[in-house]
């Protein structure tokens, strides 16, 4: 009897570890989700078009009704600007209009004998198209453009502000993800949903810096395409399961480990990755109990299932503190969904030795001459392996009149296994020598690589302080005549006597150069080169008899009496 006691108490201790360690809970409707903020991805645009003939603005309305909600709504039109109203709706929907005779409305096919106004008018009943896209191609057909297309969830009451409806900017309606808040010239009240069913586990170690949470999206639900921003300074694993097909978008992977039987979309790099768990009950206890055993904890921070019957839907993971920041921004939380994504989140450490066994700190200066050794890291998506591909970098000057420099860089070996999510590279600083600035911003430019599929993983920015080496006085400056200067100066000294020798050619023509001098009676006239030091003798006044007598007829023409010579 005591054996089979004491077997029963084993058995009871191990169920009762077995269940401690694998807490559940039970998810019940709430109105505000302490963990998830929904952000419903809704079409719209919003331009500066305004027709010319009667400057009027063209407005569309999309309704969008839940099947649960009554699709009954108010519309007050009554101090709108002169503009003509198109209504659309994918299903019945019964209002009531108070009008402005400066409005026209069109409306289809869903609005007719369902829309009553006051004072009473008759509408405009048009077969337009119930795409979003047709809708605003028609229209820009039959009215030369559109001033906004704002779509709007479970509408109640719908009031135009009086306030002009047009914006400067694009004349063109493209439609992308918005939020119908930031348009002053009109007022939306909606009808209170309640898109989440909710719980959580307490944390059994309040300092752990992990969260876990879980989204469930149920099979029932006509969700296909989740945009999802994570907010959180620590870091968090996430647990996703919808039905197959299902797209999870992650905007951001700041801390972030994830696991799902969906396809995952690294919207930073373009980049899908395939399910990599199989589940395809819905159930919570199902979906709480994989999310523990995939992860191997033992609790979990939230549970979440979506309810929500848009095939689209964009939400953010966070506390309530940060879900508010984004909702009170809308501008710049709808820039992370629709226009340029948030890069993946890179890491640098700087290294004084090649063995990399030293990081750098921000504070301490470096020699100009000494070489510096870098690491940058991408973060770990779940099991996913990623290669980083260093394009370019530069360094910045942080100045008044800032410098930059690209800096040219060596890659350093190092295998898969020591660095599976990062990549090493040296540089030298030489070239700070002769620049004054100590305090320089390196900022490099990467790729992140998954297999073969390379995208923009962004830039990643580390701050450094250089020390400027001693730098030798510079020796005063000296001549240097190679070989073609002394050719130079040769050919110089060449040209120059060629020149002169012309010149004193040039003279002789000019002045002419006489056989003899002809000296007054004071001078001897001396015969040959009048240089030379010898003594000459008088000329004798008797010619000699083998003279010719011409040249003696003209010489003793020109010559003085012998008595005046001889004095």
């Amino acid at each position: 009897m005591d054996h089979h006691t004491l077997l029963f108490a084993v058995l009871l201790c191990i169920t009762v570890t077995a269940s401690a360690s694998k807490q559940l809970c039970q998810p019940v409707e709430v109105q505000e989700n302490p963990w998830l903020y929904v952000r419903e991805v809704l079409n719209g645009c919003w331009t500066s078009f305004v027709r010319d003939d009667d400057n009027k603005e063209v407005h569309i309305l999309n309704l969008n009704f839940d099947p649960t909600d009554s699709s009954m709504f108010d519309l007050n039109v009554t101090t709108a600007k002169p503009m003509i109203l198109v209504l659309t709706s994918s299903v019945r929907a019964y209002g009531a209009c108070y009008m402005n005779t400066d409005v026209a409305i069109y409306v289809n096919k869903n609005f007719a004998n369902s829309l009553y106004c006051v004072p009473p008018m008759t509408l405009n009943t048009e077969a337009f198209p119930s795409q979003d896209e047709e809708v605003v191609t028609w229209v820009k057909q039959k009215f030369g453009g559109v001033t906004s297309f704002t779509t709007v969830r479970n509408p109640k009451s719908i009031s135009f502000t009086g306030r002009e409806g047009f914006k400067l900017g694009s004349s063109e309606c493209i439609l992308e993800n918005e939020a119908p808040s930031m348009k002053y010239f009109i007022n939306v009240e909606t009808a209170a949903s309640s898109p989440f069913k909710s719980c959580s586990l307490q944390q059994q170690d309040p300092s752990d810096d992990t969260e876990l949470h879980i989204i469930n999206i149920p099979e029932s639900s006509r969700i296909r395409n989740v945009s999802l921003y994570v907010e959180t300074k620590k870091t968090t694993s996430v647990f996703l399961r919808g039905p197959e097909g299902t797209v999870w978008s992650f905007q951001n992977l700041q801390h972030t480990k994830f696991g799902s039987n969906n396809e995952i979309l690294l919207a930073s790099i373009t980049h899908r990755i395939p399910p990599n768990l199989k589940l395809n009950n819905d159930s919570a206890e199902a979906v709480q109990s994989k999310a523990l055993e995939y992860f191997k904890a033992t609790t979990f921070t939230s549970y979440n299932e979506l309810r929500l019957n848009d095939p689209r839907v964009s939400l953010v993971l966070g506390k309530k503190d940060n879900s508010t920041v984004a909702e009170s921004e809308p501008e710049s939380a709808i820039a992370i969904t629709t226009h340029t994504p948030p890069k993946t989140p890179l890491s640098m450490q700087l290294y004084t030795t090649p063995d990399y066994c030293f990081p750098l700190d921000p504070t301490t200066k470096v020699e100009s001459d000494k070489r510096i050794y870098a690491e940058i890291s991408v973060q770990t998506f779940g099991d996913s392996v990623f290669t980083i591909k260093v394009m370019s970098c530069v360094v910045r000057s942080n100045s008044s009149c800032p410098v930059g420099k690209e800096l040219h860089f060596i890659p350093e070996m190092c295998s898969k296994k020591v660095c599976p999510n990062s990549t090493r590279l040296s540089f030298s600083l030489d070239q700070l020598q002769e620049l004054k600035s100590t305090t320089w911003d390196l900022e490099c430019s990467v790729k992140v690589c998954y297999s073969e599929q390379c995208g923009d993983g962004g830039r990643v920015k580390r701050n450094l302080a250089v020390s400027q080496s001693y730098l030798q006085p510079p020796n005063p400056p000296c001549f240097d005549f190679g070989l073609p200067a002394v050719l130079g100066i040769a050919f110089g000294g060449f040209l120059i006597g060629i020149l002169l020798i012309a010149a004193l050619w040039f003279i002789k023509i000019k002045t002419g150069y006489p056989t003899g001098l002809d000296m007054t009676s004071t001078v001897v006239n001396l015969s040959g080169c009048p240089c030379s030091g010898m003594k000459r003798q008088p000329v004798s006044n008797n010619p000699s008899p083998s003279e010719n007598s011409s040249a003696n007829a003209s010489i003793g023409s020109t010559q003085s009496t012998p008595t005046s010579s001889m004095a």
